[in-house]
C-alpha cells in the first residue's frame, strides 16, 4: 500500500507516518502543501491519501478538488483543525472519504487507518 501524506507541518507528518508504520504501512510519499501534493499525485499511484486542510500555496480543500477533477476514487481522510460541523460538509462535497480533527489521540488514527489499510 502506497499513502501520501500531505501537511504543512513536519512534526504532524512525522506523528501520521509513526502511526501508518505502526499499522504496516511503510511506503510513504511526503509533502508540505497541496500544491507538492498534487505534483506527486500526478507522478505516481497512490492507495491512500492523507492531507491537512490549512496550508500554504495550495490547501487541502483546493487539493482534494483537484485529485476528484481527475477522476480519481482514490480514498482521502481530511486531517485538520477544522471541525465545523459546515467545514465538514464542505470537504464531503469537495470529495474527502474520511476526516479527522486535530489534535486527535493516536488510537483513533490507528482506527480510522484500519478502514483503508489491508490485513
Amino acid at each position: 500500500m502506497k499513502v501520501l501524506v500531505v501537511d504543512d507541518s513536519g512534526v504532524m507528518r512525522k506523528i501520521i507516518i509513526r502511526s501508518l508504520n505502526a499499522v504496516g504501512v511503510t511506503d510513504v510519499v511526503e509533502a508540505g502543501d497541496g500544491e507538492e501534493g498534487f505534483v506527486q499525485f500526478q507522478a505516481q499511484p497512490f492507495d491512500l491519501v492523507l492531507t491537512d486542510w490549512n496550508m500554504p500555496v495550495r490547501n487541502g480543500l483546493e487539493f482534494v478538488t483537484d485529485i476528484r477533477r481527475t477522476g480519481s476514487k482514490v480514498p482521502i481522510m481530511m486531517i485538520t483543525t477544522e471541525g465545523q460541523r459546515s467545514q465538514v460538509i464542505l470537504a464531503i462535497q469537495a470529495g474527502v472519504t474520511d476526516y479527522l480533527v486535530k489534535p486527535f489521540e493516536k488510537e483513533s488514527l490507528r482506527a480510522k487507518l484500519d478502514k483503508y489499510v489491508p490485513v
